[in-house]
């Protein structure tokens, strides 16, 4: 282990009004194209909703369900409830949530960008595995490809990202991964919108566009530096110090380098990091990797964003009408995340987190009880009450845009000391992704079984989530990633949690700005 102080704390004091740098265009370049990984990973979720209401789609691979479709005498609710059909979307996620376990060594032996690459690799793979499906089980395995590149990508990329921007401005670069995933989905919102017009391969071409952004992905990810954290914590140090004054724009970044290289110290000290995080010190850390993803799932939006034609369909929208209202709920994510991305640093995680909820519980209630009184099992919803659905689901995504939607990641990519940092995300993908891949399964059960029900389901857990991050979460705008582990023993819950820090090597005692509980 390293030196008694280090070992504790890996960041001995707060440096951060001593950092020096600018936003650069390094930086800028290689968050754009680390971003890319966002974009696949939206086109994923957004593609699935759009092909599964596709009728040669359905009458190739799921024929019961395409006559269930059409049968006039099926409960609005159950139309699409298929286990099978289920098993296609949510396949992804499974194969997502056991590779993004495996990501994390290769993410932290071998560099952020060779799991960016891997994950474009494996995008490209499943990609073409479903474009050129002929039977169902193909299907499924270009669905796991795709997995196993969610997996690694999203292991990477946030992590790539938060270690690239200066402490400043980390909040809205690290919203690109979120900005990118809006963009993705509403492209694919729009190509299913276009595809659904070529019969019968329509479906192909738009699982098949997935390998754009994917050659993308791979291509930048070779061509992207290292981050120094990665290069400090691996040994390069001296190349890890040239990129940081590269991306920084100037020479001076002791302060940042020094914070860098003290945390890289306990990093290397540190056999089993997944082991390491369940240390009662790396607590609060991990409850919030925990809770963040599972909340984001919880609020019901990938339940929208996998099925927006299915459910419009379900509310008696046509195709066409489904699939374009499907499109507007695109468009509003993608641009409630650049009001987040221009707020986030100004006001801060807690604020946006809050906010979005409230409106999100709102929004839920209003379309549980438009469907309840005016919506049955049997008849389909009014032109007007079929709009005001189509404006309240719009105004929930529009809160989720810019809330829980892209700080459900940039904060569990920010808090994690260096030691710990790729195992935490890996934890914060996989509970992403195994909630994902549990609503993903069984949402179309839940709407047979719960109806309008389903709705006021959701608003139950974003209120306990709001309430989890009024009294759980301490505030991380500004304060640097490598200090982020300062912060928590200065939060009035988690300061009783956490073990003392021992007064070793004379640096805790005399310095009284590192935390309140030095004594």
């Amino acid at each position: 282990m390293a030196g008694g102080g280090v070992a504790a704390l890996g960041v001995k004091k707060e440096r951060a009004a001593e950092y020096k740098g600018r936003m650069t265009l390094a930086v800028g370049m290689a968050c754009v194209v680390a971003a890319v990984g966002g974009a696949i990973f939206g086109y994923d979720i957004g593609i699935s909703g759009g092909v599964t209401s596709m009728d040669p789609f359905l009458k190739k691979f799921f024929p019961v369900v395409y006559r269930k479709k059409n049968d006039g005498g099926q409960n609005n609710y159950c139309k699409y409830d298929n286990q099978g059909l289920s098993a296609f979307t949510s396949s992804l996620y499974l194969a997502g949530l056991v590779s993004s376990l495996v990501a994390s060594p290769v993410t932290r032996n071998y560099g952020r960008r060779a799991s960016i690459v891997c994950g474009g690799l494996s995008f490209l793979a499943g990609a073409t595995l479903n474009a050129a499906a002929v039977n169902l089980e193909m299907l499924i395995l270009g669905r796991i490809m795709l997995g196993v590149g969610i997996g690694f990508g999203n292991q990477a990329v946030p992590l790539y990202l938060s270690e690239m921007a200066p402490a400043h401005l980390r909040g809205a670069l690290n919203m690109m991964f979120q900005l990118a995933t809006t963009l993705g989905i509403f492209t694919a919102n729009m190509i299913n919108y276009g595809t659904q017009h070529i019969t019968p391969w329509g479906w192909r071409l738009s699982l098949g566009l997935a390998a754009a952004p994917a050659l993308l992905m791979t291509v930048g990810g070779l061509l992207l530096p290292e981050t120094p954290n990665s290069l400090i914590e691996r040994g390069r140090v001296e190349e890890g110090r040239r990129v940081l004054e590269r991306i920084r724009g100037t020479a001076d970044v002791d302060a940042e380098f020094t914070d860098m290289t003290e945390a890289s110290e306990l990093a290397n000290s540190i056999e089993h990091p997944f082991r390491n995080i369940l240390e009662p010190r790396n607590r609060p850390q991990l409850v919030m990797a925990v809770c963040m993803p599972a909340f984001q799932i919880l609020t019901g939006i990938n339940s929208i964003l996998f099925y927006a034609p299915v459910l419009f369909q379900s509310m008696g929208f046509g195709g066409s009408a489904s699939l374009y209202s499907s499109v507007l709920t695109g468009a509003v994510l993608f641009s409630s995340t650049i009001i987040s991305i221009s707020t986030v640093d100004r006001l801060g995680r807690r604020k946006l987190l809050i906010s979005g909820g409230i409106q999100m519980i709102v929004c839920q209630v209003i379309v549980a009880v438009i469907l309840g009184v005016k919506f049955g099992t049997d008849k389909e919803l009014s032109k007007s009450y079929s709009i005001a659905v189509v404006v309240v689901i719009c105004l929930f995504v529009l809160a989720f845009g810019w809330s829980w939607g892209p700080l459900g990641w940039t904060v569990p990519s920010e808090i994690f000391p260096l030691e710990t940092r790729s195992a935490g995300q890996s934890i914060t993908v996989a509970v992403n992704l195994f909630f994902t891949f549990v609503i993903a399964q069984a949402f179309l059960s839940l709407l047979c079984a719960l109806k309008f029900g389903i709705f006021l389901f959701f608003a139950g857990w974003i209120a306990v989530m709001t309430v989890f991050v009024h009294v759980f979460l301490p505030e991380t705008k500004g304060v640097p990633i490598e200090e982020m582990v300062l912060l928590w023993r200065k939060h009035w819950f988690w300061k009783k949690v956490m073990p003392d820090l021992p007064l070793e090597d004379g640096w805790a005692a005399a310095d009284d700005n590192v935390v309140d509980r030095h004594r």
